[in-house]
């Protein structure tokens, strides 16, 4: 869909809303994810100083409607996403077309409205640590540990398996202190306890308040007594938690879908997950993208971009240290005898030969290399930033 047409659909939500709407879409490809960080505040502002300006000419703040996609991110940023909107706005609903989870229901959670469909989804906000294996020295540390990984432990030796005594009690947890380190342990009581406080932050600033009570069950609800951090939460579910979440009205959701279905097909997000597909052959190890996005951040006055580098290489068991002992001897015509041959032409021969030989031990340990078994493979952006292409 060209670029125009998307805007149209944005005017075509503001007007069913009477509200400025705003996009914030993340792309969660398998080699091209990207996650709600704090650079977006410096183009989110722009937008917000757009809409600003239609406010003054008016005389009041504007409604502003968020519409985002997300699988999560960066703890610390929802709070802040949230309060700068409602510096510019008299009310603040949040629009879920298909995925808000982690960070994305953070930022719900300070919504006056939380509008959603039969394919939306919140979920729990109980936080992880991303955690390179062995990055502790420990081949067995788990990549992502959760707060409520660690006290499902310890209720499981508490409560399931039966455990008292306080002596084996110490000897099984002793077991948890050696593939989480007291550092570590402390590092994620910090985050669980700044996720709480920031749930409870953004639901007291939802209009009209939540009760204390309401906002205690909700905090409490999404942090502690989701069992699995990729429970989807539905609109029904989201209402029976007490969140201000409603089914938007069959034309809104039509043209939201619509929207959804064009920041798919940018984003790629229907590309496969399976990394190994975007290498035509067993001999390629390398793929690459130019000028990719991995974000849009647009409204109906201007459109912000982050764009990139999209790298993916296939990692291979590295063989062990070859001991390469090459010769290449001359076979000269049986006419021709080796004494025969002047001297400085044997030299210039020698010279050759030597020359030679590093490049094809070279490229024998290249063949080698390039042969040897795959072990995944690993994607990274290059020089990713934010750009305003409207």
């Amino acid at each position: 869909m060209p670029e125009m047409e998307r805007v149209e659909l944005i005017r075509g939500i503001e007007k069913a809303r009477g509200a400025r709407v705003i996009t914030l879409f993340y792309g969660d490809r398998q080699i091209a994810g990207t996650s709600i960080a704090d650079d977006a505040l410096r183009p989110l502002y722009d937008h917000l100083l757009s809409i600003a300006e239609d406010s003054s000419s008016n005389g009041k703040p504007q409604k502003i409607d968020l519409i985002l996609y997300t699988r999560g991110g960066a703890v610390e940023t929802p709070w802040k996403i949230v309060t700068k909107i409602r510096q510019f706005s008299s009310e603040l609903a949040v629009t879920i077309p298909f995925r808000a989870y982690s960070a994305g229901t953070m930022i719900a959670l300070g919504a006056d409205k939380i509008l959603m469909s039969p394919m939306s989804e919140l979920g729990p906000i109980d936080p992880s640590l991303q955690i390179q294996p062995g990055a502790l020295g420990n081949p067995f540390l788990i990549p992502d540990p959760g707060v409520e990984d660690v006290a499902a432990y310890v209720t499981f030796l508490t409560r399931r398996a039966g455990i008292s005594d306080q002596a084996p009690l110490a000897e099984t947890v002793k077991v948890l202190a050696e593939h989480l380190t007291p550092t570590l342990l402390g590092r994620l009581e910090r985050t669980y306890s700044h996720i709480r406080l920031v749930a409870r932050k953004l639901l007291s600033l939802v209009n009209p308040p939540y009760p204390e009570a309401s906002i205690d069950a909700i905090s409490e609800a999404l942090t502690e007594k989701m069992y699995a951090h990729g429970h989807g939460i539905g609109v029904n579910e989201a209402a029976e938690l007490g969140l201000r979440a409603e089914r938007m009205e069959p034309s809104l959701e039509s043209l939201v879908w619509q929207l959804y279905l064009d920041y798919e097909a940018a984003l790629k997000l229907g590309t496969t997950a399976d990394p190994e597909g975007y290498f035509p052959d067993n001999a390629t190890n390398f793929y690459e993208e130019s000028d990719a996005v991995g974000v849009f951040m647009e409204s109906r006055d201007a459109s912000h971009q982050f764009c990139g580098k999209i790298q993916l290489q296939r990692i291979r068991q590295a063989p062990n240290p070859l001991n390469l002992n090459i010769s290449m001897p001359l076979n000269l015509p049986a006419s021709i005898q080796p004494q025969d041959i002047p001297a400085e032409l044997q030299q210039v021969i020698q010279r050759m030969l030597e020359q030679a030989l590093p490049e094809l031990q070279r490229m024998v340990e290249s063949e080698i290399a390039r042969q040897a078994p795959a072990q995944g493979s690993h994607a990274r952006w290059i020089g990713g930033v934010w750009r305003q292409v409207r």
